[in-house]
């Protein structure tokens, strides 16, 4: 599911929602495994990884002029899992980015 961004409102925000994105990829990329082991280490790349691509897929859906909420959604839900939970609350601010 999307929400449509107005062209005029894209340009006014565009520097601001490429700081949260970018500042959750800094974040999401310096967290540690929280558990020793190859295990943990391995769950732990994957919900870096997922973090990630959903952060790309946002953009993606910006340049488009789209707000994709299912991605957000999966993107915190990756970010909890880190334990990045105010880079989550970011990331769902996003939605609310318009004012609307």
């Amino acid at each position: 599911m999307s929400k449509q961004v107005s062209p005029e409102l894209r340009a006014k925000y565009d520097e601001i929602f490429m700081q949260v994105i970018l500042g959750t990829q800094a974040e999401a990329q310096t967290t540690q495994p929280q558990a020793p082991g190859n295990l943990a280490a391995m769950f732990h790349k994957e919900q870096v990884a997922d973090a990630l691509q959903q952060c790309a897929v946002l953009i993606a859906a910006w340049n488009r002029g789209e707000i994709d909420t299912r991605a957000i959604g999966k993107c915190a839900a990756s970010l909890k899992g880190l334990g990045l939970t105010a880079a989550a609350e970011r990331i769902e601010n996003l939605v609310k980015i318009d004012g609307i």
